[in-house]
């Protein structure tokens, strides 16, 4: 629990309400089974007061600041499924619970994301339909993806004690097709670096590459478990949200051990968030620390959805000294790829 907490805690400005609301969901577990119904006065005001701070601080923050707590979000659902015995595979689930109170303002409303083994309501669909629904498109999306291109901005960031960056590296490269028909990735901006605490290369940047851009096709499913446990509004868009979980790991490829947004609608993955894992532990580069990543999404050309930011905010131990760290990776200009040029036609034999 303080290992996910330490990696992924961007201020104590922006934590503070969810330490508050943790500690109080802590408390409350605590209790015998026979008594977990009835929360006690101290741990229900200790609950309201961090979920009102963090309303507060949603409301009147500026935006950089409403960024961090978007991230916070989601990483307290993270903590809420440890808490329901998800993602580390301990615990049973808490008896049936009512939703947390006060309710979310209408920016943000949870319709359910509780500590019981099912949620408030079925979704309209089987959630197995759900899935294989969603599967299916992500088979689309992965295919459709190569026939695009697109510039990829990679920007890494220290921060000083007191919460100012102090350091930036900062790589773009763009995705196109070459004359002789080959997908390529150029160069458009070489790498600019202003780090203090470690230093980067091109392939250290480039072992990003290894997470998977969607995890959840058809021919994946078999390795995961999923499990609907509600629903949400994200960026106007209503959600169902998974708890995604890989049943067996080997050691070449990775797994997304964390929870997917599916739009409602059109039954489309436009989020994820979560570690990638294999069966030597967490993925990821030899001279990053990132661990965490939430990816959004964009609609693109009206029928595929394609991750356009993601992000990831943790710490860099040294002998030392700990320094906080920020990646961020945005797709933009997403463009269709011409077509492979036709070989010359061969000159007629005299």
């Amino acid at each position: 629990m303080r290992r996910l907490y330490g990696h992924y805690a961007a201020s104590k400005t922006v934590m503070s309400p969810v330490s508050e609301i943790i500690s109080a969901l802590t408390q409350r577990r605590a209790l015998p089974l026979e008594a977990q119904g009835k929360r006690s006065a101290a741990a229900t005001g200790a609950l309201r007061s961090g979920v009102a701070k963090y309303s507060t601080l949603r409301s009147f923050a500026p935006a950089e600041l409403r960024r961090d707590l978007r991230m916070t979000r989601a990483f307290a659902y993270f903590v809420l499924a440890i808490f329901a015995g998800g993602l580390s595979g301990g615990g049973a689930w808490a008896q049936a619970q009512g939703p947390l109170t006060p309710a979310p303002s209408e920016e943000h409303r949870v319709r359910r994301l509780g500590t019981e083994p099912e949620a408030a309501a079925p979704p309209s669909l089987p959630p197995d339909e759900i899935i294989r629904r969603f599967s299916q498109k992500e088979d689309e999306f992965m295919a459709a993806r190569p026939n695009y291109g697109f510039r990829r901005t990679i920007r890494i960031d220290e921060f000083g004690e007191d919460g100012k960056p102090t350091g930036q590296f900062l790589m773009v490269t763009e995705t196109t097709r070459a004359a002789n028909g080959q997908v390529i990735s150029k160069m458009v901006q070489k790498p600019q670096s202003t780090l203090h605490y470690f230093n980067l290369e091109t392939e250290d940047v480039r072992e990003l590459d290894r997470l998977p851009a969607f995890p959840l096709t058809s021919s994946q499913l078999v390795k995961y478990d999923l499990k609907y446990i509600g629903e949400e509004r994200v960026d106007e868009i209503d959600c169902y949200i998974f708890k995604v979980k890989p049943r067996a790991l080997d050691r070449t490829h990775a797994y997304l051990d964390g929870l997917v947004w599916v739009d409602t609608k059109y039954l489309e993955v436009v989020k994820t968030y979560g570690r990638w894992v294999n069966e030597l532990g967490d993925v990821h580069s030899t001279t990053l620390p990132f661990a965490l990543f939430e990816t959004y999404r964009e609609n693109v050309d009206g029928k595929y959805w394609f991750p356009n930011y993601e992000r990831s905010d943790d710490t860099l131990h040294l002998k030392d000294v700990s320094v906080p760290v920020r990646l961020v990776i945005k797709w933009t200009e997403f463009k269709v790829l011409p077509a492979t040029a036709a070989p010359p036609a061969a000159k007629p034999q005299s």
